[in-house]
């Protein structure tokens, strides 16, 4: 068994809406409250970074699994958005939604369209981001996936 051990350093110098700093190996960063939540919005917040892990963590496992499957591709991208509700004060991050667009090769047959579709739905699975906050954020997905032109 392996286990991986990953550390951060933050630094607040302030109060509510102050800048402070993350430093996590590769993601060095100023974070602070979105002006959507009455911050100044300088750097990232943890709601961008939620759904940063959650994305790329996403795009990573099914770019794996594709590779593994030996499903050729021309591109792929995602767009995701994260859902955060605030009732009562109280804010609560409720859903996040994938949208991956898979390009196979210009001569992907319909049994690879229908395994990219599988890949898809497996890799939300599979990812050890959306495993974590799986029953706590609701997780969508809206792939597609089509061939490159000839």
């Amino acid at each position: 068994m392996a286990v991986h051990h990953f550390h951060l350093k933050a630094d607040w110098p302030g109060l509510r809406n102050d800048v402070g700093t993350i430093d996590c190996g590769n993601l060095v960063a100023k974070i602070s409250i979105p002006p959507e939540m009455d911050g100044p919005g300088v750097g990232t917040n943890p709601d961008e970074m939620l759904l940063g892990a959650a994305a790329t963590c996403y795009i990573i496992t099914l770019a794996a699994m594709m590779e593994r499957s030996h499903l050729e591709k021309e591109q792929l991208t995602m767009e995701s958005e994260g859902i955060v509700d605030v009732t009562n004060g109280v804010f609560t991050y409720k859903k996040m939604i994938h949208r991956p667009e898979i390009v196979l090769k210009p001569d992907a047959t319909d049994k690879d369209i229908r395994l990219a579709y599988t890949l898809a739905e497996k890799a939300e699975k599979s990812c050890m981001i959306s495993r974590a906050i799986q029953g706590n954020v609701e997780l969508e997905l809206q792939a597609a996936v089509k061939r490159a032109a000839k």
